[in-house]
Parts: C-alpha cells; structure tokens; sequence
C-alpha cells in the first residue's frame, strides 16, 4: 500500500526502488529489485528495538494480528516474524496486486489486501509494519498512521527510513554534490525524505507514544557488486535529474568499474523507528 503514486522510480533508491534504475515512469516496485535488496535489508533492520518491542507485546491475545503497510511481497513479515517468537497473523497490504500475488510470510498465518493508505482502519491490530516506506510519505500521511495506531492502541515498527548520509569509499569530489541533489530530491513536494523520522517521532510522541529509534544502515562491498551498482545507478540518476547540471558520465564510469574490481564500498545510511502507547 502506499499513500498516493509517489511518481518516478527512483524514489526508493536508498532503498527500496520501485522500477528499474532511473525510470521516470510512475511504475510500481519491481519484484527483481525487492528480491535482490531483502538480504541487505535483513542485515540492516536494528534488532534492539525488539526487545521493548517483545516486552509490550507480552500478554496480548494470540495470535497477534500484525498489519504490513506497503509490504511488497512480504520482506518484513520474513523477517521480523520468527524474531517475534509468538502465534501472528499477517495482513500484508500494497497497492501492487502484482506483488502481492508473490507475498509469504515464514512461521505465522497471511492474508493480503490491495489498497491505499486513506481510511487506514487498525481495529484488532497489535502492531503495524512497514518498510523503506516512512521517507515516501508527507505529513499527512503520517498523521494518518499516528491516528489510526493511537486509536486502535497498536505499536508501530517503522524500518529502513533514509537519515540523508551516504559513505562511499575510496571516497570521490562528486560525492556530497551528489547526495545533496538525491536528498533534494527525495523531499520534492510535500515528502518527507530524510526528515521523515523526524516528523513521525514528533506524530507519536503527540498521541502519547514512547518513541525508540536505532541505526540501521546498508552496508554494501565487495559481496555484494550487484545491488551496489543497481543502488548506484538508481542514486545518481534521481540526483540527476533534480540537479541536470551535474556531469556524471565520467563520475558513474569510475564508479562502476571500482564496483566491478570490488573496490567499492557504500554505506547508506537509515534510521528504525519503534513507538509504542501506553499499555
């Protein structure tokens, strides 16, 4: 589900990319993509925000429904899941019928739904999910899912929302030119980009809620070529195309080959967010 067609692809080039690299066309997550990013995004999620996440949970009635926003084919559920430790029932909700047809979730129950983020209703819900999502989303829509977590009285764990910082090693003069055009980017319009933990923290804290928040960044080398030059592509290409200035022929040339020779190393920097009401 996402909360409105949030335009060209490479909104989720920190992350969570929805078509191929540099696509202007308002084109929906490409499965490819998801599959190829899952490992890192396992990797990144930060664990210690399970533990006050475990301890609220305790006692509430089995099994626990959890609802996946913006799921894709169920990548969180995979994951977080066998890490809760208790009967779960999942309600995966996208917008992509294409992707929802792929969804599983290991160690617990599913269903899935297909629709938007408007009229959001969490009624029975223990905890809400989503991933590489929050940074897509505006103000409103934020408040929309404080609202409807404050009044159902569900937790929310919100993963792998982009914190504006990219390391990239052997380290090159294009870089910080480069990332201040991508993060420009990502905050066209009303998004929210890298202030999106921000703003949600402050949404939380208003309705009540305890806010935890944890490092969870991509660390990518030399294992992992592949994904790093799909980022790659996709990062320079939305920094393009907000700044047309920029000459990056030569720039992403001596990027690649570096991938290639597995010289290359990025880390991408995101920020988990745990909040939790009252019991």
């Amino acid at each position: 589900m996402r909360a409105r067609d949030k335009g060209v692809a490479h909104d989720r080039w920190d992350g969570a990319g929805p078509g191929a690299p540099g696509s202007t066309e308002p084109t929906r997550c490409a499965p490819d993509w998801l599959a190829l990013r899952e490992p890192a995004d396992a990797a990144a999620r930060a664990p210690e925000l399970l533990t006050p996440l475990r301890r609220w949970l305790t006692g509430r009635p089995a099994p626990l429904v959890v609802r996946d926003i913006g799921s894709g084919t169920g990548s969180m559920g995979r994951w977080l899941a066998p890490r809760l430790g208790v009967p779960q029932h999942w309600v995966l909700h996208d917008r992509d019928p294409a992707l929802l047809v792929r969804a599983s979730v290991r160690g617990a129950t599913f269903e899935t739904r297909c629709g938007e983020l408007a009229g959001l209703d969490l009624t029975g819900t223990s905890l809400l999910t989503a991933s590489a999502l929050l940074d897509l989303l505006t103000p409103s829509d934020v408040d929309i899912i404080a609202d409807a977590c404050a009044a159902a009285g569900c937790a929310a764990l919100l993963t792998l929302s982009v914190a504006g910082r990219v390391e990239l090693t052997p380290a090159d003069p294009l870089d910080a030119d480069l990332a201040a055009a991508f993060n420009a980017h990502q905050q066209r319009g009303a998004l929210l980009g890298p202030d999106a933990v921000a703003v949600a923290t402050w949404a939380f804290e208003r309705r009540g809620a305890t806010v935890h928040r944890a490092p969870s960044p991509w660390r990518l080398g030399p294992d992992q070529r592949e994904l790093t030059e799909q980022w790659l592509r996709g990062w320079v290409a939305a920094a393009r195309l907000q700044e047309p200035w920029l000459d990056t022929e030569a720039y992403t040339r001596r990027r690649l080959a570096a991938c290639a020779a597995g010289e290359l190393e990025v880390v991408v920097h995101h920020t988990d967010l745990l909040a939790i009401g009252a019991r």
